[in-house]
């Protein structure tokens, strides 16, 4: 085990990054990056568990066992000993992914009543015709053996961004199950802008479905169109976290274009702007309108100029850390930092931004009320799996 410290970590938090944090995909310029809290020693402790090819998201089992994902396509089962190295199992029939930038596989989400009907939601980049892409979730019954093997039975695609576009960037692709049993997904504009506010098409949006991938009918479009009927939220740009507080609220971690990363309380309905508005703007250097009280659009509660790289969301519940409980913690990609956001309500304030060793691609709570950290393991490095316990 081992303390990550202010001085240590200090200096990578102030390299300039992308915005979007994935230079490869994006071709973005590089811009500022938020500074990091001023501590003389992080509230926590930080041990090693393990280490991935290009991890991406995460989320335990009932029995305490978790299932991390690989851009590449790779589905690992994971065993934690309690003095010993993890064992790791590649979970067989994932689907082929289309792999480059930031495409690939991507969230992995188990279904609300898994202990009884074994589905693990997936997705993933699918490829389309040409030199296209887009987003799919897809869900699978998941099979482990006596000796250990680990399979996904039955997968089926139970929805695809639409249309499929050029370009590798932009997914977006969090899952996220509400206290109303139904399926929240978000899906990246994929650096096309205009689709954002274009309700033709569900990029650029938060689409809500069941869990089989079919169209409640009390969604706020349910009665003009298959498309317009899947949307819950529009105007969003590149929605990389996805969670449900304690009381039902739903909210979702942002990046914005140069400047303007977001955290939103994401409404019914509501149009939160890009690429109309931001408190960002283009990479070009043409201006965009900040948000303002009468431009008709839902401004983010929180957000970011210089930016943190959002990657993923968690929102804390545990018992581990009581004086966080009902905390937002953002992943920070460019910033190399944990974030931590105030909830009350559905209101939102700053709170810390804690250096840590690296690019941070996946924030979750485990079994105990630890929080565990994924590195995104890019640039031909593995990604670390890091615990953080309460410090000493």
């Amino acid at each position: 085990m081992h303390r990550l410290t202010l001085s240590a970590a200090l200096p990578l938090a102030l390299i300039a990054c992308n915005s979007g944090g994935e230079a490869v995909a994006s071709g973005e310029a590089a811009t500022e990056v938020a500074a990091i809290s001023p501590v003389d020693r992080l509230p926590f402790e930080t041990a090693e568990v393990a280490a991935f090819d290009e991890p991406w998201a995460m989320t335990f089992l009932p029995d305490g066992r978790a299932l991390v994902t690989e851009k590449k396509g790779v589905l690992k089962l994971v065993s934690f000993g309690a003095d010993k190295k993890p064992a790791m199992v590649d979970v067989s029939g994932t689907p082929k992914v289309a792999y480059g930038g930031q495409g690939g596989l991507g969230d992995v989400v188990l279904s609300p009543d898994f202990t009884n009907d074994g589905f693990v939601y997936l997705s993933f980049a699918e490829a389309g015709e040409g030199d296209t892409s887009g987003a799919a979730v897809a869900r699978a019954k998941m099979v482990t053996a006596a000796d250990g093997s680990a399979s996904l039975k039955d997968m089926q695609v139970i929805w695809r961004q639409e249309p499929k576009v050029s370009g590798k960037g932009h997914y977006g692709h969090r899952i996220a199950f509400g206290p109303d049993g139904m399926m929240y997904i978000s899906s990246g504009e994929r650096q096309k802008f205009d689709p954002a506010q274009d309700l033709e098409q569900n990029l650029g949006k938060i689409v809500r479905l069941t869990p089989t991938g079919g169209i409640p009918s009390d969604n706020p479009m349910y009665d003009q169109g298959r498309i317009k009927a899947q949307i819950w939220s529009y105007g969003h740009r590149n929605p990389l976290g996805l969670a449900f507080d304690s009381a039902g609220n739903l909210w979702n971690s942002e990046m914005g274009p140069k400047g303007g990363d977001e955290l939103n309380l994401v409404k019914r309905s509501a149009n939160y702007g890009y690429p109309k508005v931001s408190n960002g703007d283009h990479y070009d250097g043409r201006d965009i309108p900040d948000h303002s009280p009468e431009d008709g659009f839902v401004p983010p509660k929180v957000f970011w100029t210089p930016v943190i790289s959002p990657s993923s969301l968690m929102i804390y519940t545990g018992d581990l850390f009581p004086a966080w409980q009902n905390s937002a913690f953002i992943g920070a990609l460019s910033g190399q930092a944990l974030v931590r956001v105030k909830l009350d309500g559905e209101n939102a304030e700053k709170a810390d931004n804690w250096a840590m060793e690296g690019r941070i691609r996946e924030v979750e709570q485990g079994p105990d009320g630890a929080i565990w950290v994924l590195e995104d393991g890019a640039r031909g490095s593995k990604g670390r799996l890091l615990k953080l316990t309460p410090a000493k």
